[in-house]
C-alpha cells in the first residue's frame, strides 16, 4: 500500500467553500479511481488567517496513482478553480510505502 500527501493553504475563511470543493473534484477523483483505498483531508489553522490543509490517499500501487495522476506521478495534481483558493501551491507530492497500519476508526468517524 503506498501513502500519496499533498499539501498547501489556504484563507482561513475559505476552509468551508475549499473543502466543498476538494469533495467535488479530487476526492470524487480518487473514488472513481480503481485501487484508491480511501483518503483523508487535514486542516490545521496557522497564523494570521491562513489554514494548511493537507490531503492523504492511500493506493494499491504505483499503477492506480497514475491513473489517477497520470505518469509523471510525483507531479502535483490541480484542478481549474485551485487558483481561486490557494495561496501556496506544492509541485511534487509525497509517496511513502506503508510499512505498518493499525487504523481502527469507530462507526461514524
Amino acid at each position: 500500500m503506498i501513502l500519496r500527501r499533498w499539501h498547501a493553504t489556504i484563507r482561513s475563511e475559505d476552509e468551508k467553500a475549499y473543502v466543498d470543493y476538494i469533495m467535488a473534484t479530487g476526492a470524487s477523483a480518487y473514488r472513481e479511481t480503481p485501487g484508491n483505498l480511501g483518503f483523508q483531508v487535514l486542516s490545521r489553522d496557522l497564523d494570521q488567517g491562513v489554514t494548511e490543509v493537507v490531503t492523504l490517499s492511500w493506493w494499491q500501487d504505483i499503477a492506480a496513482i497514475k491513473a489517477f495522476a497520470g505518469d509523471d506521478y510525483e507531479q502535483s495534481k490541480y484542478y481549474a478553480d485551485d487558483d481561486r483558493f490557494l495561496l501556496t501551491k506544492t509541485d511534487r507530492v509525497e509517496h511513502y510505502d506503508v510499512a505498518i497500519s493499525d487504523m481502527q476508526l469507530p462507526a461514524g468517524a
